[in-house]
């Protein structure tokens, strides 16, 4: 498996209760799983499971859910206020859980994952990703039919951007809360034409809104948008082998890239970046959008390069950037 800045550090027997998994499959020990215990977090520990039991690992599960400083509204607010990062407030607390040895695997919506983690701790896999792309949700109007002067709804600052970009005329107004809490935030504010939201978080939820019209956004979505990240303490080789077996290989190419030009760019979720990557056989290639202040064009960059050297991709498209 190919892993991130690892170059096979991290995958030596330790001394956890899985010292002997491969060998011993069936373990009474139970491996625990940290997450935030939103709705769409727990689909998110659903998918685990499912993965763990389809590629044969026969362990008991144990699910620890974690408040973090995101969930908590004020100090989510406070942050929001002064204009300061807010991601790793979603995942600071777990991280600590997992350090601390509370937790055994941190599950994270990768998008929600700062470019530099804790220290010892290491993104050893990721889930297939689901549809990365973001959508305009209305009660009756596609994106394309707004009027001029239109409001719409987004707490995100890369959708803010990229859509003042394509329509200069547009309104756009805070949103905050998790998925089925701003669906109905929408349906209560009348003046809002509509919000825009991740797909992905739609399908894990299962959530046609048959009542709205959605329609896909033509905008470069967010690192990691899609993908389960799956994060264990760097050192712990068996629980990583125990990762290995659920690894989508071709999502965690893509993620490498990503995290790496988000690395580089050192950002977080008020960074307005969005980037689109694509794995065709063995060659990889990625856009990217960086947006700076105000009254400054985007910078924008694309390349390609082999499915072997993401982050060599994405240095290069970093370099793009800064020229």
């Amino acid at each position: 498996m190919r892993s991130a800045g690892s170059k096979g550090k991290g995958f030596a027997s330790g001394s956890h209760h899985w010292q002997n998994f491969q060998e011993n499959p069936i373990v009474k020990k139970p491996l625990v799983l940290g997450t935030r215990g939103s709705s769409l977090a727990l689909a998110q520990v659903n998918l685990l499971q499912e993965a763990l039991r389809a590629s044969g690992v026969d362990v008991p599960i144990e699910v620890k859910k974690i408040t973090t400083s995101g969930d908590r509204r004020s100090e989510y607010a406070d942050v929001k206020e002064t204009g300061a990062g807010v991601k790793g407030l979603f995942t600071k607390e777990i991280e600590q859980a997992l350090i601390e040895g509370e937790i055994d695997v941190a599950v994270h919506s990768c998008k929600d994952l700062p470019g530099r983690t804790a220290e010892g701790l290491a993104v050893r896999a990721v889930l297939e990703r689901e549809e990365t792309s973001d959508v305009f949700i209305s009660r009756d109007t596609e994106f394309a039919a707004l009027p001029e002067g239109a409001t719409i709804a987004t707490g995100s600052v890369r959708r803010k951007r990229q859509l003042v970009a394509l329509r200069p005329g547009l309104v756009i107004e805070e949103l905050c809360g998790n998925v089925p809490t701003r669906v109905e935030k929408l349906r209560a504010t009348k003046r809002w034409a509509g919000i825009v939201l991740a797909r992905a978080g739609l399908n894990r939820l299962g959530l046609e809104l048959k009542d709205f019209c959605i329609t896909a956004l033509p905008i470069l979505p967010a690192i990691g948008q899609g993908a389960i990240a799956l994060q264990c303490r760097a050192a712990d080789g068996n629980v990583a082998s125990v990762l290995a077996r659920i690894n989508h290989e071709p999502t965690f190419i893509c993620i490498r890239a990503e995290r790496e030009l988000l690395r580089l760019l050192n950002g977080d979720c008020r960074l307005p970046v969005g980037v689109a990557t694509k794995l065709d056989g063995d060659a990889l290639s990625m856009r990217a959008v960086v947006f700076s202040t105000e009254d400054e064009p985007p910078r924008t960059a694309q390349g390609s390069g082999s499915a072997g050297e993401p982050e060599a991709l994405a240095g290069r498209l970093f370099q793009q950037l800064n020229e």
